[in-house]
């Protein structure tokens, strides 16, 4: 029997870590709000030893703001960004930000349709004009 898998892509895989994080959540609702970080564990066996860590994630509910102008980049750019980490690049030129956002889709793979690039770069040449 041949069985065929088809790989996640990125976008999905983070969809559903994201999910998974949010349906923890509302089972135990109490896990939000510990501030103290559980205590390091260690599971090994099978000659591998797995050590968990504490991981701070970004806010995953802030949006790029600007409304209908932030629609293409909101739409694309979360599913491996944060918007923090983006409102906060130094300014480029049009051509520096187009070059970006093509090494995105060509080099990493990212999920954006080419009718969606004048208005992530358009967006993201504004930022420069809001310093």
């Amino acid at each position: 029997m041949v069985l065929l898998v088809r790989p996640f892509s990125r976008r999905a895989a983070l969809a559903v870590g994201w999910l998974l994080t949010l349906a923890a959540a509302a089972v135990r609702p109490s896990l939000a709000a510990e501030n103290a970080p559980a205590a390091p564990s260690t599971v090994a066996g099978a000659g591998v030893t797995l050590h968990s860590v504490n991981v701070n994630f970004p806010d995953p509910g802030r949006m790029f703001p600007g409304d209908s102008k932030a629609d293409a980049i909101n739409n694309n750019c979360l599913a491996c960004h944060s918007a923090g980490m983006v409102l906060t690049q130094p300014a480029l030129s049009r051509a520096e930000w187009q070059s970006e956002v093509e090494k995105m889709r060509s080099t990493y793979k990212a999920p954006v349709e080419e009718s969606d690039v004048p208005a992530i770069v358009d967006y993201l040449v504004a930022l420069k004009d809001r310093r």
